[in-house]
């Protein structure tokens, strides 16, 4: 019996075992909901798993992937800020204003495939970090918090994108840009086979690239322990002779490439278009899946992968048990409060443990 107290108030554990708990207790709460509303919460949650393929249909299951492809680098970009010290909120506009070069960039020029959709991934990444250079530069410099400046942002980069799409790339709407080429897009056809149709693309590969190259940034390399060291104490880091402000800039301007490339893979992989009048969601969910996953680049790509199935299976749970797909966000808006109370539940499991060792047990 020690023996499992311990487990469960190790430090070390406690990061597997909170957000593990969140997700139990989110979906445990659900399922009284569903009770109470006179639904089936078996039923609901086994269609819910259907809708997502993660019971045998291989093209709901990449439309998971899919789902969670975006979600993951939107939680990237979010982690990434929270782990060097900054709150970024705009990784909506960052995305946005990524995606609208990409689909410009590939309805614009012509270009081999390989070239031309490496060139609109590339100025993805390169406008969503330009975007977030500005907050990273007022923070910086004048200390103006990025909460205000990012939120500002995504205004600035909704609007923009109302006057650009109609100005210079419009389609057949006044509300959508024209298509891009087929040399730009995301997909492939081994793919798409593979996946019986679904939109699942290689930006799920980008997605997993940068999940790996983040980890080993932040944990492996002098960079990263800079970056980490500005954002815990950002006195201390300049006593012991860091730049501050080019750490907080370039740390911003990090998460918001990695917001642009969530645009790139998005629009390019998934719409093929882009439409004025929308902020997308994405770049606030990735606030979302960032909690969850504890700010750890896997943690964060599990909690993307989350995210998306209950995303992609709701609307098949609604059709087939009736059951409002409203109740989704319901559940995953109770995941994230038990994850944000992470503190709360530590201290319970350590009191516990203080409990059980002052008062003996059995080996």
């Amino acid at each position: 019996m020690r023996k499992w107290i311990l487990f469960f108030t190790s430090e070390r554990n406690q990061k597997i075992i909170v957000p593990f708990l969140a997700v139990m207790l989110g979906f445990l709460v659900g399922a009284l909901v569903m009770l109470f509303s006179g639904y089936n919460p078996v039923e609901a949650y086994l269609a819910l798993l259907k809708g997502a393929g993660l019971l045998g249909n291989i093209k709901r299951f990449g439309d998971t992937l899919l789902s969670m492809t975006t979600l993951t680098l939107t939680g990237l970009s979010v982690a990434f800020a929270f782990r060097t010290g900054l709150f970024n909120i705009g990784a909506a506009g960052q995305m946005l204003m990524g995606g609208f070069v990409a689909v410009y960039v590939g309805v614009t020029l012509s270009l081999p495939w390989v070239v031309h959709m490496l060139l609109a991934v590339f100025a993805a990444v390169l406008t969503g970090a330009l975007w977030a250079f500005l907050p990273g530069l007022l923070k910086a410099k004048f200390k103006i918090h990025e909460v205000v400046t990012t939120i500002m942002m995504n205004w600035i980069a909704y609007w923009s994108v109302y006057y650009l799409v109609p100005t210079y790339i419009p389609g057949h709407f006044n509300t959508e840009s024209i298509p891009i080429k087929p040399t730009a897009t995301l997909r492939v056809e081994w793919l798409t086979q593979l996946f019986h149709g679904s939109y699942v693309n290689i930006g799920l590969f980008f997605a997993l690239a940068a999940v790996v190259i983040i980890w080993w940034v932040m944990e492996k390399t002098v960079f990263g322990y800079e970056l980490k060291a500005v954002g815990f104490n950002g006195q201390a880091a300049k006593y012991a002779g860091m730049k501050v402000s080019r750490n907080i800039i370039l740390s911003m301007m990090i998460a918001g490439g990695l917001a642009g490339l969530a645009g790139a893979v998005f629009y390019l992989g998934y719409t093929d278009n882009i439409k004025i009048g929308v902020l997308p969601s994405q770049g606030f969910d990735g606030i979302a899946v960032a909690l969850l996953g504890l700010n750890n680049p896997f943690g964060v790509a599990l909690a993307a992968f989350l995210f998306g199935f209950m995303n992609a299976g709701k609307l098949f749970m609604q059709s087939a048990t009736a059951v409002p797909n409203e109740l989704v966000p319901i559940i995953n808006a109770i995941i994230i409060f038990f994850a944000a109370i992470y503190l709360m539940i530590k201290i319970w499991l350590q009191k516990i443990g203080k409990r059980f060792s002052e008062g003996g047990g059995d080996e």
